[in-house]
């Protein structure tokens, strides 16, 4: 099994400069980054132009694939129809830079739910705008995928599971995140039986539910090892993208609501590039694991 084949990672978590990424990513021999932060620059703030000048050129020369887009697709809140539309305009442009960096996944969000509303009330609602999105994905040819996150209509398995079934599209499809199903008071396993057949990628992060911290993959509650060994066995195949979140990082200021300082712990003076290795590394012993066949 051709383990790096399959790793991905947020190469933005090493640093924001972009070679500096493609440096670390390269001498660990991965092959792929999901495009995040590039000199840091959110993904979603890039015109077509700017991609084909400053971004695929470098891609070309590390001889680095891009897994997926992470965007910040459905980081607005659901009744903001004007962000809606600006997100729109956004993911158009997302598809195109996707389809000229041969990239087939842009990873989305399914919108934040005004504090102390009942997210079930706005299903509707988000189940119509994710429509809207996967009709663009449709028409490039590329698959949006759903993050469970924090704070968003999707935390917890059962409205992913909602979504997913409502918007029925070949366009819209599940990541599973064990960090995420975790800090929001889930059983991974549970997540995992219910959201397997629409799961077609998985980030690589974990968590343990006391301050709600993230960790070392395979050293938390998100039962990494053995959910990894059950989708290996049945078949999965797609990328395994790491998303540490062990130290942090200039991106990290844009992706939680929350003040990113609670729920990472200075984690024994580690920089990005000693994170992402530490996280990688981890994740090989875990397949190795996985391989022979040890628990």
């Amino acid at each position: 099994m051709d383990n790096d084949l399959l790793i991905s990672g947020f190469s933005d978590e090493i640093s924001s400069d972009f070679d500096t990424q493609l440096e670390v990513v390269a001498k660990l021999g991965m092959r792929y980054i999901s495009l995040r932060g590039v000199d840091g620059k959110n993904i979603g703030d890039f015109t077509v132009e700017g991609i084909k000048e400053s971004v695929q050129p470098r891609l070309q020369r590390a001889g680095i694939g891009v897994s997926s887009i992470g965007s910040p697709i459905g980081k607005v809140f659901i009744n903001d129809e004007e962000g809606f539309a600006k997100q729109k305009t956004m993911l158009d442009t997302l598809c195109q830079i996707a389809n000229l960096l041969d990239c087939k996944y842009i990873r989305i969000f399914s919108f934040y739910i005004p504090k102390g509303e009942e997210a079930d009330n706005y299903r509707d609602e988000v189940i119509g705008k994710i429509k809207e999105f996967a009709a663009i994905a449709e028409k490039f040819d590329v698959i949006l995928l759903h993050e469970n996150e924090k704070d968003i209509y999707g935390d917890i398995a059962r409205r992913c599971h909602e979504i997913l079934k409502e918007v029925g599209s070949d366009h819209f499809k599940a990541i599973f995140d064990f960090a995420n199903f975790v800090q929001c008071g889930e059983d991974t396993q549970e997540c995992f039986d219910l959201l397997k057949d629409e799961i077609v990628y998985i980030h690589i992060k974990d968590a343990v539910t006391t301050d709600s911290q993230n960790v070392v993959c395979g050293t938390g509650e998100g039962k990494i090892p053995e959910i990894l060994a059950q989708a290996i066995q049945s078949g999965y195949n797609g990328f395994l993208t790491l998303e540490p979140h062990l130290v942090r990082f200039d991106s990290l200021k844009d992706l939680e609501l929350e003040d990113a300082a609670e729920i990472i712990k200075d984690n024994k003076g580690l920089d990005g590039a000693g994170g992402y290795k530490l996280q990688y590394e981890s994740l090989l012993n875990i397949l190795e694991k996985i391989e022979s066949g040890e628990k």
